[in-house]
C-alpha cells in the first residue's frame, strides 16, 4: 500500500547510540506500511545518520528501514571510534597537557575530541559509497525520481556560533533566524559527520571553511527545518523516556554529583529538553489556531504532530550493559563516575555495543507496535488531509519557528 505523503515530515533528533531506538521504531512502522513515502526528512546528530540513510536508499521504505536496523545491530565501539589503549591514552594525556601547559604545544598537537572517530567516517563512506566532499548520490537520485522532496541536516558552527541547516531538495526556500540559518548543499559524509559530532567527545568536522559540531547544540527549534520545508504533519521519534513526576523527583546519585552526572544533565539539556519545548510550543500554537477562524489566521495553519517515545529510560538501560564495554574505555568512563549514577545518560550516547544496540532496536519495535493505533490514525489522517488540500487546489503556509 503506497500512501501519499506530500506534506509529511519525519524528524529525527540526536542521542548518539540511542539512534538505534529510532531505527527500531522505523522498522516496526515499515512492517505495517512497507510502501510508505516520507518526502521530507530532517536529522540532527544520530538522527542525521538515520535520515541520510533513508533519504539515499533506492529501495522501498520497508527495505530501507530493515537495512537501517541491521546496520545499527552490526555496529561495535570499534566501528565508531578507536578504542585501543594507545589512542585513548594519548587523547587523555593531551587533554591533561592542555590543562596544565598554559597552551604550550597545542598548535602542534591539537586536542580535537576524547575519541578518534575516523572509523565511523570510513564506515559511513563505505555505506553511502561516497568519500569526504563527494555527494551522497542516492539522495539526488530520489529527489529526481520524486520520492524525496527535501532532506535537511543541522550542525553547529564552532567558528561562528550559529546553527546551520544544510538542505538538499527541490523548490527549497531558504530561511534565516537569529543565530540559525539554512544553506543549500549537496549532502556528503562530512555533513553527516559534522551533525553527529558529539561536543568534546567527538572531534569537530571541517565543512566549507568552518568547523562544525553536533547539530543539537544550538538548534533552539528542532522542528523548524521541517516547518520551513512545508510540512503539514510531523512524525518525530524522541529518545527520552517520559518520566512521571514521582520518577523525576528521585535522585539518581548519592552524594556530590560526579562528572558523568553533570555531563549527562548537560547533554540531556542540549539534545532532549529543547525538542520537548519545541513540541509543546507547536501544540500551543495548534490550540490557538483551532480557536481562530481560518480567514483570520493570516496564512497560518495547524501542523499535526505525532511524538513516539521510549517506554523505558535508555540511560538506565545502559548501566546494565556497561561491564561489557572495551576495557580501556570502560576504565576511563568509570573515572568520570558512570557507576555512581543510576542513569548514566552520557554513557548511553557512546555505548555502541551490540547487546545494548539490540536492546534499543527491540524496544523501539515493541513501543511502535504498542502504539500502532496512534500511528495508524496519524498516517491515515495524513492521507485524508492531503486529499482535502488537493481538492481545495492549494496548501496554505505553515506556522514557522
Amino acid at each position: 500500500m503506497v500512501l501519499d505523503r506530500q506534506a509529511t515530515a519525519l524528524v529525527l533528533g540526536g542521542g548518539g547510540a540511542r539512534g538505534a531506538y529510532q531505527a527500531g521504531v522505523v522498522r516496526a512502522i515499515a512492517q505495517h506500511y512497507p510502501g510508505l513515502e516520507l518526502p521530507l526528512l530532517t536529522g540532527i546528530s544520530a538522527g542525521a545518520i538515520n535520515a541520510a540513510f533513508l533519504g539515499a536508499h533506492s529501495g522501498s521504505f520497508a527495505t530501507a528501514a530493515d537495512e537501517l536496523a541491521k546496520i545499527w545491530l552490526s555496529l561495535t565501539p570499534e566501528t565508531v571510534y578507536r578504542v585501543d589503549a594507545g589512542t585513548l591514552g594519548r587523547n587523555v594525556i593531551r587533554w591533561g597537557w592542555r590543562l596544565v601547559s598554559g597552551g604550550v604545544g597545542i598548535a602542534k598537537e591539537p586536542t580535537r575530541g576524547f575519541v578518534d572517530t575516523s572509523p565511523l567516517f570510513q564506515y559511513l563512506a563505505q555505506l553511502f559509497a561516497a568519500h569526504g566532499q563527494a555527494p551522497i548520490s542516492g539522495i539526488d537520485a530520489n529527489i529526481k525520481r520524486g520520492r524525496l522532496q527535501a532532506i535537511a541536516l543541522s550542525a553547529t558552527s564552532y567558528s561562528t556560533g550559529q546553527s546551520v541547516t544544510w538542505v538538499q531538495g527541490r523548490d527549497v526556500q531558504l530561511w534565516q533566524r537569529p543565530q540559525r540559518r539554512s544553506a543549500l548543499a549537496q549532502l556528503t559524509v562530512d555533513h553527516v559527520m559534522a551533525s553527529a559530532a558529539l561536543p568534546l567527545l567527538f572531534p569537530a568536522v571541517h565543512v566549507d571553511g568552518e568547523w562544525f559540531g553536533d547539530g543539537g547544540i544550538r538548534l533552539t527549534a528542532p522542528l523548524s527545518p521541517a516547518l520551513h520545508l512545508g510540512a503539514a504533519r510531523i512524525l518525530t521519534i524522541s529518545t527520552r523516556h517520559p518520566r512521571s513526576r514521582a520518577e523525576a523527583d528521585v535522585s539518581q546519585i548519592a552524594g556530590y554529583p560526579p562528572p558523568a552526572q553533570v555531563l549527562g544533565v548537560l547533554y540531556n539539556a542540549v539534545f532532549l529538553d529543547v525538542i520537548d519545548q519545541d513540541i509543546l510550543r507547536l501544540e500551543l500554537i495548534n490550540q490557538m489556531l483551532s480557536e481562530v477562524p481560518e480567514p483570520h489566521r493570516n496564512g497560518m495553519r495547524r501542523v499535526e504532530i505525532l511524538v513516539l517515545r521510549p517506554s523505558r529510560d535508555l540511560g538506565k538501560m545502559a548501566r546494565q550493559f556497561e561491564p561489557r564495554l572495551p576495557t580501556t574505555f570502560r576504565f576511563l568512563t568509570r573515572g568520570l563516575g558512570t557507576r555512581r549514577t543510576t542513569s548514566p545518560d552520557v554513557l548511553s550516547l557512546v555505548m555502541f555495543q551490540r547487546d545494548y544496540l539490540q536492546a534499543l532496536v527491540e524496544l523501539g519495535e515493541r513501543d511502535a507496535e504498542s502504539q500502532m493505533d496512534r500511528i495508524d490514525a496519524f498516517l491515515e489522517g495524513a492521507s485524508a488531509t492531503q486529499a482535502a488540500a488537493e481538492r481545495r487546489g492549494s496548501i496554505p503556509k505553515s506556522s514557522q519557528t
